[in-house]
């Protein structure tokens, strides 16, 4: 009796632990998962122009403004901070050509572009032209020093003459550079567009091989950059984390936890693929709720099944919506097709690299663990943990957001 009432208290104590734990980085990441900008830089032999928007919580969160404490700037608001925002955007975005600091000179514009939740500003500025002797670099420090929120990603487009590439800063990988070739130079337009008899034999969409590709480090920060970005995604994606634990806890053999890691990987790489190519696009206020069902369900699962089975063909129908949710990051992202095999490929691969890496440590500890006389006990413990937590969730995305 005295042991099944300490178990009993040291589930109790698990239990309390984690929802304490879990529920800090809920208060963090569900107030904002993840910041991202969209940078284009429009080279042309006239000029580069530059556009970055920011979306409207991380405006907040750098400058502040929000009076009335709603989660929006109003045109009055944004206004007061309006000086603010572009001072620290310029301390921390710079643009550099042959090495040397562009100032920001020539600034069109900086408006707050309303559109519900997806409100961001819009910065407009230009620099000096480039020649194919000089390589340019933009280095994006935002949140560097401010942790509010260590998940910030610059999506970087950059168009020049008939070509188009991308990059994604994330993490401690905040520099894209480029030089561009005498070849891609001369195909360079006045104003941002190619030259017509270079474009006019391109298909629809694509962009004709440069005569000399350049050096092909550009390349591999290419992908090395979304690899990043997708290992960066799921490190800060706790709800993401906590469903795939949720999974694994229950107790089950290596066949099912392959045939289950295997169908979750095929189902949210479905997803990914058909949301970021436009097929198909269910909005965050469908996707994110049912994320946070999907954890309340497994957990409950777990905690009325001692021994699961079938479990794959559940973890495959969660899985394409876990998938919408990886995509929402890159959907704004206009990628050339000529890339976007490979920058998918890497994101996705960024996401597996960090959930194999799970599974290979968290397996062998789940083997002790359903050794152990308490170990149902601590399924327990952990399963209410997580519905709580999903529960959370669950009301905060559907009331709340």
């Amino acid at each position: 009796m005295h042991r099944h009432q300490k178990a009993l208290r040291v589930s109790l104590m698990i239990t309390i632990a984690i929802v304490c734990a879990l529920g800090s980085f809920n208060r963090q990441a569900d107030a904002h998962a993840y910041s991202a900008s969209y940078t284009t830089l429009n080279i042309s032999k006239s000029g580069i122009e530059m556009t970055y928007s920011l979306d409207e919580l991380s405006v907040i969160e750098l400058v502040g403004g929000d009076m009335d404490q709603n989660g929006m700037l109003d045109e009055q608001e944004f206004e007061a901070v309006k000086d603010r925002l572009l001072k620290v955007l310029e301390q921390d975005i710079a643009f550099k050509i042959d090495n040397q600091p562009q100032a920001w000179s020539d600034v069109e514009s900086l408006v707050m572009d309303r559109q519900g939740d997806a409100t961001k500003a819009i910065l407009k500025l230009k620099f000096p032209s480039v020649t194919s002797s000089h390589p340019m670099s933009l280095t994006d420090r935002l949140y560097v020093n401010n942790k509010a929120t260590a998940n910030y990603v610059d999506l970087v487009t950059i168009h020049y003459g008939s070509q188009k590439s991308t990059a994604a800063l994330s993490g401690s990988n905040r520099v894209w550079a480029m030089q561009l070739t005498d070849n891609e130079y001369a195909n360079l337009g006045q104003d941002g567009q190619t030259v017509q008899q270079n474009a006019a034999n391109a298909p629809d969409g694509e962009t004709p091989a440069s005569e000399n590709p350049g050096d092909t480090s550009q390349a591999y920060t290419g992908w090395l950059s979304f690899f990043t970005l997708g290992m960066n995604h799921i490190l800060s994606g706790y709800d993401h984390l906590l469903f795939l634990f949720s999974l694994l806890i229950a107790r089950q053999t290596f066949k099912q936890y392959a045939a289950m890691i295997t169908a979750f990987t095929v189902a949210h790489s479905i997803t990914l693929t058909l949301t970021v190519l436009g097929f198909i696009n269910v909005p965050a206020i469908i996707v994110e709720p049912a994320i946070a069902l999907s954890i309340c369900y497994v957990a409950i699962d777990n905690m009325i099944r001692e021994r699961v089975s079938y479990r794959w063909v559940l973890t495959f129908i969660f899985g394409l919506i876990h998938g919408m949710g990886f995509a929402d990051i890159l959907k704004e992202m206009d990628i050339p097709r000529s890339e976007l095999a490979v920058d998918l490929v890497s994101f996705n691969l960024g996401i597996e690299t960090v959930q194999l890496i799970m599974v290979a440590i968290l397996l062998p500890l789940l083997a002790l663990l359903h050794r152990w006389k308490y170990s149902r006990r601590t399924v327990l413990a952990f399963s209410t943990a997580a519905f709580a937590l999903g529960g959370i969730w669950l009301v905060q995305r559907l009331f709340f957001s």
